[in-house]
């Protein structure tokens, strides 16, 4: 099923100048990237991308982080890639991550308050439609696949081949 997600690239990947490896990644997997921007968002945008972690102990020292630099949003599409994308980031806890995931081949425990995992990926399509929105406001309607199954371009909907 073709769906929508969003990605972003952490402050650790961007220090690190992991961004083409995780895009190379993320395209030879064969999704297709619809959005892409780089922004130092603000601590109130944060905060609402990780508001259901509000009050658990990591909070604040996971918005610190994503505060200490710049991050990459993009919205991805294909078939299954919810999913996908998730699989292919890996698992939260770097040291145990599989290898041949991102996070698994260039992730590693810095001793931080909280896991440098340099992607996040949304969990599920009611998230990733709520995320899309939350990084992309003024793009409504980017978190849904056209009907035709295709994706945007500058000129307007390309079909996909």
């Amino acid at each position: 099923m073709m769906e929508r997600t969003l990605m972003l690239i952490k402050p650790d990947a961007i220090r690190r100048r992991l961004i083409g490896e995780v895009l190379r990644r993320v395209e030879t997997k064969g999704y297709d990237i619809v959005a892409l921007k780089l922004e130092d968002a603000s601590r109130a945008r944060f905060e609402r991308q990780y508001a259901l972690h509000r009050g658990r102990d990591f909070f604040n020292p996971l918005i610190d982080f994503m505060m200490s630099g710049p991050s990459i949003a993009a919205v991805l599409q294909g078939d299954r890639v919810i999913e996908g994308l998730r699989s292919l980031a890996g698992t939260g806890d770097p040291t145990t991550a599989a290898p041949g995931t991102i996070r698994g081949d260039l992730a590693r425990d810095w001793h931080t308050p909280v896991y440098h995992t340099l992607v996040h990926a949304s969990d599920s399509a009611m998230t990733a439609h709520a995320e899309i929105e939350i990084w992309f406001p003024d793009s409504p309607g980017l978190s849904v696949v056209p009907s035709s199954g295709g994706r945007y371009s500058a000129g307007g909907e390309v079909p996909l081949p």
